[in-house]
């Protein structure tokens, strides 16, 4: 008998993302992993594109749509989506960025084959018009001590069991809301990556990630409230991921 595949539910958060959200909902859908759900949170005030979505959705059984009275952020959008889905996984995937057709397929095997509960990838970075212009290599092992000082996990090559994700949900920071939860993460067990470029992530000029100045307060924040550090040890920890962020895009650029 045929072993039944588990489920995967992909999370996409659209928010002022129009010229690139029919492509990112393509690469998941045209996985060659078949056995997956897509879970779409309209978190724009602005209703536009959404009939523009409801139009897409229809072609398929595989997407569904939450659409939030008002803006409440990724981070909150994300758990909302991850509340309701179904699968024994969570995937996510920003509303720009693209996967490979292989990226579910490929990271699962990984992922029992080493029997663990979160994986990242590595992954391109493309320009608005889809350019490659950089590259990041995926750790092997990354520990809470490594996280600490850089946060090299693309957010849409995660893989996450639901059960241990819901545990630690994304905070309602407005950049950084998932590198709280990793670090909540890391602190229990290592988190694994697959050196494979499965995931490529788009760089844009208007992004909330782009605004250096919200996350170095994003970044603060994590270290002096969640992660309880003193005020001027959090001050220095946010020096070094700063720093480590500037080497790492050095080291990007193709």
């Amino acid at each position: 008998m045929k072993k039944k595949l588990d489920l995967v539910s992909i999370i996409i958060t659209y928010y002022r993302k129009k010229d690139y959200f029919y492509s990112s909902l393509k690469s998941a859908l045209k996985q060659t992993y078949k056995h997956i759900e897509i879970i779409v949170v309209y978190d724009d005030n602005d209703r536009d594109y959404l009939v523009e979505i409801k139009k897409l959705i229809k072609r398929t059984n595989k997407v569904k749509i939450l659409i939030n009275s008002k803006n409440i952020g990724a981070g909150v959008s994300r758990n909302k989506a991850a509340k309701i889905a179904k699968g024994k996984y969570l995937a996510f995937l920003d509303s720009d960025d693209l996967w490979k057709s292989n990226k579910l397929n490929l990271q699962l095997k990984f992922m029992k084959k080493k029997k663990i509960k979160i994986s990242h990838t590595s992954y391109y970075i493309i320009n608005e018009n889809n350019l490659k212009i950089g590259s990041q290599i995926a750790k092997y092992k990354q520990t809470y001590y490594d996280l600490l000082n850089s946060c090299d996990i693309g957010l849409s090559s995660i893989i996450i069991e639901k059960n241990l994700f819901l545990k630690n949900k994304f905070t309602s920071n407005k950049t950084k809301e998932d590198y709280a939860s990793w670090l909540k993460i890391a602190k229990k067990i290592d988190i694994y990556g697959l050196n494979k470029h499965l995931l490529l992530w788009r760089k844009t000029s208007n992004s909330l990630s782009s605004n250096t100045i919200q996350k170095l307060i994003d970044a603060f924040d994590i270290y002096y409230r969640k992660e309880k550090f003193n005020f001027f040890n959090s001050i220095f920890k946010v020096i070094i991921l700063s720093l480590n962020f500037s080497i790492k895009r050095l080291k990007q650029k193709l």
